[in-house]
């Protein structure tokens, strides 16, 4: 049986946790995870993150709509990193964009290659 516990958080009880769309292999975001976070996205299959600047539980799509239900969940070799694999409804960003990763830089220039979907 899994054990949050057993994760490595940092100095401050946090996890980083990417999130990947399970069909199609792409990076949607990075947010941060505590145990509770862990515990309670496995419980209601809900993804929750940690919101550092609000210091509270986030459950991603809570106010906008855009949730992230749980697929599978991952840990890395080191136990100090999650993947999580989701189905997500609309866009992952706060930008209204499909993914946070937006901006590339190319030949030493950011170029935006993803625009707001909605």
């Amino acid at each position: 049986m899994f054990d949050p516990a057993s994760l490595r958080y940092d100095a401050n009880g946090l996890i980083p946790a990417v999130a990947q769309d399970h069909v199609s292999g792409e990076v949607l975001m990075l947010a941060w995870m505590s145990r509770q976070s862990v515990e309670k996205t496995l419980e209601t299959g809900l993804v929750t993150y940690w919101s550092r600047s609000r210091q509270a539980f986030w459950t991603k799509g809570e106010t906008s709509g855009h949730v992230q239900r749980l697929v599978e969940m991952r840990l890395d070799c080191d136990r100090d990193c999650l993947l999580l694999l989701v189905d997500q409804t609309g866009p992952a960003c706060h930008t209204n964009r499909r993914s946070c990763f937006y901006t590339a830089v190319r030949s030493g220039e950011e170029v935006e290659i993803q625009s707001p979907i909605i």
